[in-house]
């Protein structure tokens, strides 16, 4: 490299230098460089479609029906550890047994008081938006992205969504397990054993899932070195659409309609004349079942109250498979779970959020160490070609976009 490029990163605040007394030269630090070499470096990506975007990864590795989190099996690395420890293995890649996260007073004050102005129609989308917000206008230190600072910031926001999210047990305290203290806020039914565990698990199965539709945005959002409580803002937005974070609450509904019919015939059949995909089944990247219902399922077997539900879903799987080989996904197993544990529909809604907050938050470090703004496709213009006359305001709307004969 020449030393005018050396000097360049220098004026423009991405290297660092030092001069010694008496020295006729400059010094860096070893871990700039080495990071400011990560950044530029180019590496051969795997060929793609013409309209597909690849990104390099060190998270999560989907292969046939399996997954993984930094090349361990992820649903055993969940059924064996807790969500908290899942997700300091995800950000760190170092196991902390016994680590919680807990929220501080500040930032978790000011998210508790903006979700508490919200209207009570909101949803849990919006409380978990809103109160990500006000955490970040509470946290001066928001825009430090080195590692250790976002690595912080996502330990402290995490237990601030749940903690602004209003408690329905009224005996219920902020304390121990990030499980715990969710449960509290999406039942009024104190828990069993049983019941803490599997919502735990299903925590740790849904922290990451390679680049999902919210996935990619934050990822954007970090590209353009957004801080984290905004990237995780961009990924709350578009996990609001139907077809990505509130899958399970439709799930959810056929559920309780299965169970208010006895049957599962006529509720798939609705289904299908109303022209819909029957909700909890299959998956665009399992061709098999999704390892996160096989594994949270096993988990619902030994819930007391889950036996209902449970068979529930039995027999909507059961009803469509006479005519289609699909499996059950993880949205139908995260059904079972707040079906039985007299929780919303919007609940399931609400654990995958914070869930995918920590997944979001490991894919925001690994695109602080990319080239800035490098997420930027171009577009393929398919309007009509220049140059055109100026729009004519008595013409009749899209009118100028005709072209002239």
């Amino acid at each position: 490299m020449k030393p005018e490029t050396v000097y360049a990163y220098v004026s423009r605040g991405q290297l660092s230098s030092r001069r010694g007394p008496g020295a006729r030269g400059s010094t860096f630090d070893p871990k700039e460089v080495q990071a400011l070499a990560r950044r530029n470096r180019r590496e051969p990506t795997p060929a793609t479609g013409a309209n597909e975007l690849s990104v390099r990864t060190r998270i999560t590795l989907i292969d046939k029906d399996h997954y993984y989190f930094r090349g361990v099996d992820a649903a055993e690395l969940a059924l064996r550890h807790s969500y908290e420890e899942v997700a300091e293995w995800l950000w760190t890649g170092v196991l902390r047994p016994g680590i919680h996260f807990t929220p501080p007073p500040e930032p978790a004050g000011a998210a508790r008081l903006a979700v508490r102005a919200l209207p009570e129609h909101s949803g849990p989308t919006d409380r978990l938006r809103v109160a990500a917000i006000a955490a970040a206008a509470a946290d001066p230190l928001r825009f430090d992205l080195s590692e250790q600072a976002v690595i912080g910031t996502a330990r402290s926001l995490i237990p601030t969504l749940v903690a602004a999210l209003p408690p329905l047990l009224p005996t219920h305290r902020d304390g121990g397990p990030l499980a715990g203290r969710l449960w509290g806020r999406l039942s009024g039914r104190k828990p069993d054993e049983a019941s803490l565990h599997a919502l735990d698990t299903a925590l740790a199965l849904l922290v990451d899932h390679d680049l999902a539709a919210s996935t990619l945005a934050v990822r954007v959002a970090a590209s353009a070195r957004a801080h984290p409580y905004a990237a995780v803002s961009a990924g709350l937005g578009v996990l609001e659409g139907p077809l990505h974070g509130a899958a399970s609450g439709l799930a959810h509904r056929m559920l309780l309609e299965v169970l208010d019919r006895g049957t599962a015939a006529p509720v798939v059949a609705g289904e299908l004349r109303a022209g819909r995909r029957v909700p909890g089944l299959g998956h665009r990247v399992y061709p098999g079942e999704d390892p996160r219902a096989r594994a949270l399922f096993s988990l619902l077997e030994t819930m007391p109250k889950a036996g209902p539900a449970l068979a529930a879903a039995r027999d909507v799987v059961a009803t469509t498979a006479r005519h289609t080989d699909l499996h059950a996904n993880v949205d139908l197993a995260l059904a079972v779970l707040t079906v039985s544990s007299s929780m919303a529909a919007e609940a399931g809604e609400t654990v995958f959020a914070v869930a995918r907050t920590a997944g979001w938050i490991a894919h925001a470090l690994e695109e602080y160490e990319e080239r800035p703004m490098r997420m930027r496709p171009v577009g393929q213009y398919t309007g009509v070609r220049p140059p055109q006359p100026l729009p004519d305001p008595a013409a009749p709307p899209g009118r100028h976009d005709v072209p002239a004969e």
